[in-house]
């Protein structure tokens, strides 16, 4: 998920007429050159003064402190840092106000801030006599701190843990009941149909492409929760191994395989898809957890899923999918999310686990069922709002509101997608023992 990132615009013209008093008009007048043409929201700082379209999206800048975090990181990541510590506020809808932001600026072709030496010099000049200036402001609580090599193990715990290690109970006021984080598969649009129908029907066919049957061998590799695990065992009578390296994660998907009494079917381990050695798997799932091995880590994530299953059996990754810049999501996603994320075309995940010997059978891209499954979270999230403040406090809520609501326009808009790949692996004399890839009357 993605805010907005502007820079000069190819050819601004001649810039219009601000309008509005005081330090606003001054600051949005300074901004002009920059955006190209006049703001496109309309805003009130905390002297009160304001200026922009009276009809646009209304943004109030509640202390000088938002602005000092924009001038030392201009664009996506100095806005998110101001919002998510209430600086900066949105009044309204914020979905609405981050697509008219979005929509001005693919008009305008705007796509990053790139401050000419004339311009910054005009704002530093403005933001010095308004008191803005200073030095760089800590980072947010909410923004993670990592450390140690990119993709090392411990370093791979650590950014799983800031994300996903937040409490079981917290993610239970977002998810449905099953803890699925994950894109569901929406087969109605019937009002009584509900996100929880819909991550059931998307494991269903899950278990259905992969062929699992009563003794069929399953690893599920970022078992998350344990939801397709439990799954696999209770419907099609699989016998599952679920890897994570969450603790929490663990802890509540052991807790539900006592309550359900799955012990002789479902084993969760506390453990790293690269330090898995067992192969002769009947199938392999992985979902959405390759988005976070790390570009370089991809191919090891690839080989040990082959590895795994024996031949002509079937693995299924879901995954996310982006094109352009950001492989890892934007600047805001990168700092307060998932730190190390990466994400590629699908035409490249393909090609990648093509070469460790996998035979890719079918590409089902998903990207309208996660613009559903994320507005279901949100929904949830905002019934939800009290107790997510006391349980997380009102930063972390913040963050929570502006991952879900650009990650559902991430969605819808294209700039991300999500596919689950079937692939398999060929006996050794190219045979592959698949049925068609998706079930009849479920495409």
């Amino acid at each position: 998920m993605t805010t907005l990132e502007i820079k000069p615009a190819k050819s601004a013209g001649k810039s219009p007429s601000t309008t509005g008093s005081g330090l606003a008009a001054q600051f949005a007048r300074a901004l002009e050159p920059v955006v190209g043409g006049a703001l496109p929201v309309h805003l009130t700082l905390w002297d009160g003064s304001s200026a922009g379209p009276a009809d646009a999206p209304r943004v109030v800048v509640r202390s000088p402190r938002a602005l000092r975090r924009l001038f030392w990181h201009p664009g996506e990541l100095g806005a998110a840092q101001a919002y998510v510590t209430s600086e900066l506020e949105v009044e309204g809808d914020l979905d609405e106000a981050l697509t008219h932001v979005w929509g001005v600026a693919h008009e305008r072709g705007l796509s990053g801030i790139r401050l000419t030496p004339s311009a910054l010099a005009d704002l530093a000049k403005l933001a010095r006599s308004a008191g803005v200036l200073g030095r760089p402001l800590s980072p947010p609580a909410s923004q993670a701190v990592v450390r140690g090599r990119l993709h090392s193990l411990g370093r791979d715990r650590a950014v799983i843990s800031h994300h996903y290690d937040l409490s079981n109970d917290f993610y239970a006021l977002i998810l449905d009941p099953h803890l699925s984080y994950s894109c569901a598969y929406w087969r109605s649009d019937d009002p009584d149909y509900t996100l929880q129908d819909a991550q059931r029907d998307k494991f269903e066919l899950v278990g259905r492409k992969l062929g699992l049957r009563e003794g069929s061998r399953l690893l599920d590799v970022g078992c998350g929760w344990g939801s397709m695990s439990l799954y696999a065992a209770e419907h099609f009578g699989a016998q599952v191994t679920g890897v994570t390296i969450s603790a929490e994660q663990k802890r509540f998907a052991d807790n539900r395989i006592r309550e359900r009494g799955l012990e002789d079917r479902v084993e969760i381990r506390l453990q790293d898809y690269r330090d898995v050695r067992e192969d002769g798997f009947d199938a392999v799932v992985s979902l959405e957890m390759g988005e976070h091995v790390g570009e370089k880590n991809y191919a090891t994530y690839a080989r040990v899923l082959h590895d795994a299953v024996r031949p002509g059996g079937r693995v299924l990754v879901q995954q996310m999918s982006r094109r352009g810049r950001h492989p890892g999501g934007g600047p805001f996603i990168e700092s307060f999310i998932a730190p190390d994320m990466t994400m590629r075309p699908v035409g490249e995940t393909v090609a990648l686990l093509e070469d460790a010997g996998l035979e890719v059978r079918d590409v089902h891209a998903l990207r309208e069922h996660y613009v559903r499954t994320v507005a279901a979270w949100h929904d949830t999230f905002e019934a939800n709002h009290d107790r997510v403040v006391e349980l997380v406090g009102e930063e972390v809520a913040r963050v929570w509101r502006l991952y879900l609501v650009g990650g559902a326009m991430a969605f819808r808009d294209g700039r991300m997608g999500v596919d689950q790949i079937l692939s398999v692996r060929p006996h050794p004399n190219g045979a592959a023992d698949v049925e068609p890839a998706r079930p009849q009357g479920w495409s």
